[in-house]
């Protein structure tokens, strides 16, 4: 006898850390629970959005909107709906990045196309908590159309001559006229009360983070939080690689877009005098970096060309350094990006420079930055953009660097020209200028060839004089014809265009060390920099829990990783970090292991010079102060990653320390940080009874004034005998990006 059995109505699945698949067939719903960045990378690899292979007739619509805004046409599967996170940061990575999900639907299923099957006036849904849907409404508006009024643009610098043809460029890729995100997205707010979201599909939100779906008799938990530990996962794997720090160099490190599940997208490191510069900063940057042998806390800059996902996602990535990184753009494009990213984030926009150093470019001039010059030239998009020429003066005149993310194609521009300067279009001049902007020869070039409506193609640099021509972002193998105009790379690839002789490594070395002892003479640096050099691999085990050091590592190059026994827990460790260092000094075991997360170069100072050198120039009095707060430092959540030993004594010696008895009240003056112990807080914000928080040793409250100017007023009161360390000075802080961000973070979390 056969036993049929009832198959579930709702199905989910685990896609990635962070990411689940659910859908109720019967229902046509399919639900994207989470949206990090790369989530359609990862539906594609998981099976759950694929092609259908089916014949539809666009000719009847008369209209360029049937041209895929990312390249071909395809009747693909994939949600029809989104879960976003009631985070938007989790575990320092932004959670919700839903501008590619919904350009997938739009464009890739079909919805949003003229006389498509699958364009039925339905649009796709954000369901969540009604902060994150705005922020995500917010932000996509800004993804479609960057700036969005006449003024904004005014607003930027631009002549309004300029701004008028700017507006008409973005109306033509507009179809004529800017619409609200509400126009193509609805929204799904859910609060406590179950909310249905599509044909007898309903949801609960259980707790932060937490939703239940119902469908007829059944349901199903989502649960959208990360692990202490767990992070969101990158859709490939990368090779790892030493790369060396050259006078003017590019390394390759994305020739992808937003659908190819293989490779990064469209992106460059500019290596200048042994300086890190980034061109452009799509998602997963930060283990991009890794995998070439570069600390976040290493990038001096960032060029940055728009505001699209595939190039702006892993912005917030920098913020997680421990110094501003300096911001290279057109005021024009900059404040599209940061219109954006303050939408993402719901902060507000004048607080980009605090994350950010802002250095603004020229358009259309040789901008010089210590040497390095850059040349923004304005490119039509939907968006601000602004390619970027470089070059660097040497022996036979200038070495050159073009970066042409991203670019329309002719057949588009000459669609585009329209001397009506009432309608939507381009003017012949402005076409002519353009298009010779896209030719000039370079020694080497990398472009854009994604085709469609808004990127560019292959065909058109036929006649391009320069000497080398990269072909980048695309999903697709390059064919015959393409490999007749340009070729590929691969991932990590290095076009040296000056070499560099010089030791950068050791000159950074002769920086960090300054930074630790600022007093010390350089004879002294000098007697430390001349230890032996060495080159770690992936992996490497530098120095072992309980182990006692017989050398202080300085990492030079690269990222380390401090695997913490006590907290269970693990900590990356910038360049310039010291390993080692308090061990040797006061005879103590290691306190957890220590091991390369990248290619990284150290310098091995031993044990017994390292004593030498601090008893003469007579600092272990200061060390001998510092210790234990730098330990535990290293040992907490908000000092303890990427943050660089200097700052970290920096912020040990700014630090003061009180005990309290338990019960006794705890005036909250600055960052307050629990050294041992418990602390109970109850909150008033905004004249509202707050919630009661428990905080325990390690965690932190206060210092809100340097995230928000909300008046937020604390009680706290000892649990039990506790110490309480207190930074008062919150300048120090102010300069931290990551401190900043995991605030921010925090304070989302407690709210």
């Amino acid at each position: 006898m056969f036993v049929k059995t009832r198959m579930s109505k709702i199905a989910k699945s685990k896609i990635a850390a962070g990411i689940y698949w659910l859908e109720v067939p019967e229902a046509e719903l399919f639900v994207l629970c989470g949206c990090p960045a790369d989530s359609v990378k990862h539906l594609m690899k998981a099976g759950k959005i694929s092609n259908i292979e089916e014949e539809i007739d666009f000719s009847k619509s008369g209209s360029d909107q049937t041209q895929h805004t990312h390249g071909t046409v395809t009747n693909e599967t994939g949600p029809n709906a989104i879960l976003l996170s009631d985070l938007s940061v989790q575990n320092g990575d932004i959670a919700n990045l839903a501008e590619f999900p919904v350009l997938q639907m739009l464009y890739r299923q079909g919805m949003l196309l003229p006389n498509h099957p699958n364009n039925t006036g339905a649009k796709p849904l954000l369901i969540g908590h009604k902060n994150m849907v705005s922020a995500q409404m917010n932000y996509i508006h800004r993804g479609n159309y960057g700036l969005t009024s006449l003024e904004e643009i005014l607003e930027a610098g631009i002549t309004r001559v300029q701004a008028e043809e700017m507006m008409r460029i973005k109306l033509f890729f507009a179809f004529g006229e800017i619409h609200p995100s509400s126009d193509l997205l609805e929204a799904r707010i859910v609060d406590q009360k179950p909310v249905e979201i599509l044909n007898g599909v309903w949801v609960v939100r259980k707790n932060i983070n937490c939703y239940e779906f119902l469908y007829q008799d059944e349901r199903v938990e989502v649960d959208l939080n990360l692990g202490k530990n767990e992070s969101y996962e990158t859709p490939y794997k990368l090779e790892n690689h030493h790369f060396k720090r050259e006078y003017f160099s590019i390394v390759h490190t994305g020739e992808g877009d937003g659908w190819d599940i293989n490779r990064p997208c469209m992106a460059s490191v500019l290596s200048f005098q042994g300086k890190i510069f980034l061109i452009d900063v799509g998602p997963n940057i930060a283990y991009t970096l890794n995998a070439i042998g570069v600390d976040t806390n290493e990038v001096e800059g960032i060029f940055h060309t728009h505001a699209h996902d595939d190039h702006f996602a892993g912005l917030a990535s920098l913020i997680r350094a421990n110094h501003r990184i300096k911001y290279y753009s057109t005021p024009l494009v900059r404040a599209s990006v940061s219109k954006k990213l303050c939408s993402l984030l719901s902060i507000k926009e004048n607080t980009f420079k605090d994350y950010f150093e802002v250095c603004d470019l020229e358009f259309d001039k040789w901008n010089n930055i210590n040497g390095l010059e850059v040349q923004p030239v304005f490119s039509p998009h939907p968006v601000e953009t602004n390619i970027l020429f470089f070059r660097t003066l040497w022996e036979n005149g200038y070495s050159t660097y073009a970066h042409l993310a991203d670019v329309a194609s002719h057949d588009v521009l000459k669609k585009m020209v329209e001397e009506d300067k009432k309608m939507p279009g381009i003017s012949k001049k402005l076409m002519k200028k353009v298009w010779g902007d896209y030719l000039s020869p370079v020694q080497v070039k990398k472009i854009d060839i994604g085709g469609g409506i808004i990127h560019g193609k292959a065909k058109d640099f036929k006649a391009d004089k320069s000497e080398k021509i990269i072909l980048a972002h695309t999903a697709h193998k390059l064919t015959q014809d393409e490999k007749i105009i340009g070729c590929g790379v691969t991932f990590g690839s290095t076009d040296m265009l000056i070499e560099g002789h010089e030791d950068y490594a050791l000159e950074f070395g002769g920086d960090y060390l300054r930074g630790y002892y600022p007093k010390v003479e350089d004879s002294e640096i000098h007697l430390l920099l001349n230890c032996e050099r060495e080159s770690v691999s992936v992996g490497t085990i530098l120095l072992r829990d309980q182990e006692i050091p017989e050398y202080v590592c300085l990492v030079l190059t690269g990222v380390a990783e401090l695997l913490s026994t006590k907290e269970k827990t693990s900590y990356q460790l910038s360049s310039g970090s010291l390993i080692g260092d308090l061990a040797v000094l006061f005879g103590l075991k290691s306190k957890g292991t220590y091991r390369a997360l990248s290619y990284i170069e150290t310098l091995k100072i031993p044990a017994v010079l390292f004593k030498e050198f601090v008893n003469r120039n007579q600092l272990m009095k200061q060390l001998q102060k510092t210790q234990e707060t730098i330990e535990f430092l290293e040992q907490t959540w908000l000092f303890g990653e990427s943050i660089s030993s200097p700052i970290q004594s920096r912020i040990a010696q700014s630090i003061t320390a009180k005990k309290y008895k338990k019960g006794e009240k705890i005036e909250c003056t600055g960052l307050m940080l629990v050294k041992k112990g418990k602390v109970e807080l109850t909150s008033r914000k905004s004249g509202k009874q707050g919630r009661q928080l428990m905080v325990k040793e390690g965690d932190f409250w206060g210092g809100e004034k340097m995230i928000s100017n909300e008046n937020i007023s604390v009680n706290a009161r000892a649990n039990t005998s506790t110490t309480i360390y207190n930074i008062t000075d919150i300048e120090i802080l102010q300069q931290i990006p990551i401190v900043r961000w995991k605030m921010l973070e925090q304070t989302e979390k407690r709210e």
